[in-house]
């Protein structure tokens, strides 16, 4: 039996990583889901996406952080599947589902430095993208 070396597409693994933002603090708030769905639903890159997928990819989350280095695990899955051009991608939708309830919490914060890492962002890029989902986010 041949082994896959990509058993996730490039799409489970942009659902993936923003489901572990979501759950990184133990407890997943509706605006985060409701970012993930609107995402999902609205960006191009997701345009040949089924959605059923994230119910499998909540479920590969969740097994993951299970496990003592699920998070490395999963960063790693996450990493093979993506193509390079999309890390950064990846990272500004994982900010945006982090910053969609108004706050970060240190977990939060924990996980997206643990996807700046696996994903070698540069600094200067990572704080762009940072700055662009707290304004995107605020409220009045």
């Amino acid at each position: 039996m041949a082994h896959d070396p990509n058993p996730i597409s490039p799409q489970d693994a942009l659902v993936a990583v923003m489901i572990a933002t979501s759950v990184s603090d133990e407890n997943i708030r509706t605006s985060e889901l409701v970012t993930i769905e609107r995402i999902v639903n609205h960006l191009p890159i997701f345009g040949e996406y089924d959605a059923d997928h994230i119910r499998s990819m909540g479920e590969l989350v969740f097994d993951l952080f299970e496990e003592e280095d699920g998070v490395d695990a999963l960063l790693g899955l996450c990493s093979k599947a993506l193509p390079e051009e999309l890390y950064e991608t990846a990272y500004a939708l994982c900010c945006d589902v982090a910053a969609s309830d108004g706050r970060l919490s240190d977990q939060e914060l924990q996980l997206l430095a643990e996807i700046r890492y696996a994903f070698n962002i540069p600094r200067l890029h990572a704080a762009s993208i940072e700055w662009g989902a707290r304004v995107r986010h605020r409220t009045i």
